[in-house]
């Protein structure tokens, strides 16, 4: 059949409440283009009401994730042209590749709210959000950019019409809004379906089997394959809300509680900082030359990636080509703690065999061996001037040693048990200890005989575990503090009050690291999990999923476009900011 003399149907492809989908061809390009066309009767729709539709759907026609051609009557029948997108859908995508993580979420989240955005500006709400209706152009799974297009406007409505479809067939009932199956949509039942899309990709679970009727509440949580953080969690409550009133009322307010910046609106999430990231690599060596991950760090350049490990070595990892570049071996026991000096000239690495080593990263020589510790040395980081390095042991001392001579200049004693971490603060004016005895010990530079020495301050007092990691704030304002209690404290350095209590992990937090800006906090757990944190809101804003143990170390580059983590599991993974 050939339609207005230029779209010829060559099969029907479905069929449904609101009439029949065929492939053509529009004979009216040169060469002839694949399209779409879905005919409507007019016992449905009125003319009129679906000239007012398709006139607007022609402008959104427009948007290049929005694929609608043209419409027309003929012969008793309403037609819609579309473009035919060559991809696969999310039903498909998840059936074959899995449930979604969060990052994808957050992708799909931003990606599909800017055309809501764009289709409610134009007076029109879809009534057909779920996952046939999104087709991925991409053969990627990434969902960002432009690759996403919504498709399947037969269901549309002007957001003041009451009369263009029957009740019956309005979009898919197991991803409509209940206001929308009564036949009354609003915007905010587009919200609704794409909330409701959200969870059956992390869940892969019909959504009518995610809600409790007993207990008239939602139990997708208890479906999930991959753990999200509490920020999505809630965003995607908001969204399913069964009241349209208690949803959010606006694809901006949507991206307003993503932290996506657009016009003021007043709602109750929080927005966070930007969250969107993937893992792009894992480094895992030659096969059986890698064993568990103890510590890493970045250097000042960004370009290079060290690694202590348990079986005694350190490597180090081309951060551009994403290569084993060396490996350092000389330590007889696991290697702990690894940290680049300031200039990035020299490694630092502390081993249970009780000394540290510094090595020239240039020439790949050992510079010299530190002894004097009598038990395990667990921690090493390098003053801001680069001159001195202080280490903790579990001989329960910190020491402080001088970088160009190798000599201890002194040992500062106070804790009970074990040290098991030392950060200087960004001037050097402060060091700080943790300990298994549960207390954060604060010293003080001073001089004494003209060197360097440091003076007990004071003490932080608060977790209930053992204290295993603790990092200054870039400004120098905070310090914070991750234990076997499973909680981060951030303190207050000037009161030493406790200004945040973080609890979102399930196992102990064994590692912190800040962006240079200090706006993010990276926390590393032995329950697997990666988590980011927004500093200002104390608000959980992401979670990294991937290491099957316990994760001990993270690092952040300098640039904060890249974190690093590594695990028990014997790998590091590399985790890309996708957007900002």
């Amino acid at each position: 059949m050939l339609l207005k003399e230029r779209y010829r149907l060559l099969k029907q492809t479905g069929q449904g409440g609101f009439g029949k989908t065929f492939l053509a061809v529009d004979e009216g390009q040169s060469p002839a283009i694949p399209c779409v066309v879905q005919q409507f009767g007019l016992q449905n729709q009125t003319f009129k009401t679906f000239e007012q539709k398709a006139q607007r759907l022609e402008e959104l026609g427009k948007h290049p994730q929005i694929p609608v051609l043209a419409h027309f009557e003929e012969n008793h029948h309403l037609y819609l042209v579309q473009e035919f997108i060559e991809g696969t859908n999310l039903a498909n995508l998840v059936d074959t590749k899995g449930a979604f993580c969060e990052t994808q979420i957050w992708q799909l989240l931003e990606n599909l709210g800017q055309v809501l955005k764009y289709i409610h500006n134009h007076n029109l709400i879809h009534c057909n959000i779920k996952p046939e209706n999104i087709i991925l152009k991409s053969p990627s799974n990434f969902i960002g950019g432009k690759d996403l297009v919504l498709v399947d406007f037969a269901a549309a409505r002007t957001v003041t019409s009451i009369d263009l479809t029957t009740e019956s067939c309005i979009g898919s009932a197991e991803y409509a809004a209940p206001e929308q199956i009564q036949g009354k949509p609003v915007v905010a039942s587009d919200l609704y379906s794409l909330g409701i899309t959200c969870i059956y990709l992390l869940t892969q679970i019909s959504p009518f089997d995610l809600f409790d009727v007993a207990n008239d509440c939602w139990v997708w949580r208890d479906y999930l394959i991959n753990k999200v953080s509490e920020h999505l969690g809630k965003i995607l409550d908001k969204l399913v809300q069964k009241d349209f009133t208690q949803r959010f009322q606006s694809a901006d307010e949507v991206m307003q509680a993503m932290g996506i910046h657009c016009p003021s609106v007043d709602h109750s999430i929080t927005p966070p900082l930007r969250i969107l990231w993937q893992c792009s690599h894992t480094l895992s060596g030659h096969p059986g030359t890698l064993s568990a991950v103890n510590s890493i760090a970045i250097s000042p350049d960004g370009n290079i990636l060290a690694s202590g490990h348990d079986n005694k070595t350190i490597k180090l990892w081309d951060l551009n080509s994403k290569k084993q570049a060396y490996t350092f071996a000389g330590h007889c026991q696991a290697v702990k703690s690894v940290a680049f000096s300031p200039d990035g000239k020299i490694l630092a690495t502390a081993s249970d065999d009780k000394t540290i080593k510094l090595w020239n990263v240039n020439t790949l020589e050992e510079i010299r061996t530190l002894f004097a510790h009598t038990h395990a040395v667990r921690s090493v980081a390098f003053s801001p001037d680069g001159e001195l390095l202080a280490s903790g042991s579990w001989d329960k001392t910190v020491k402080l040693w001088d970088i160009k001579t190798g000599e201890e200049i002194c040992t500062v004693t106070g804790h009970q048990l074990q040290v098991s971490a030392v950060a200087f603060s960004p001037d050097g004016q402060l060091l700080a200890s943790a300990s298994f005895d549960r207390t954060i010990r604060l010293w003080s530079k001073g001089e004494l005989k003209n060197r360097p020495y440091y003076t007990f301050l004071g003490t932080l007092s608060g977790h209930a575990w053992a204290v295993l990691t603790v990092a200054f704030s870039p400004n120098g304002k905070v310090v914070v503090t991750g234990s076997d209690d499973n909680t981060i404290k951030l303190w207050e350095v000037n009161t030493g009050q406790v200004i945040g209590t973080l609890s979102a992990h399930s196992w102990s937090v064994v590692t912190l690291a800040f962006s240079a800006d200090g706006e993010t906090l990276i926390s590393g757990s032995k329950d697997k999990i990666v988590k980011l944190w927004n500093v200002s809101t104390k608000q959980e804003v992401a979670t990294l999923s991937g290491h099957v143990d316990s994760v001990s170390t993270v690092a952040i580059s300098p640039d904060a476009q890249l974190i690093a983590s590594g695990s028990r599991d014997k790998t590091i993974k590399l985790w890309e900011l996708v957007q900002q």
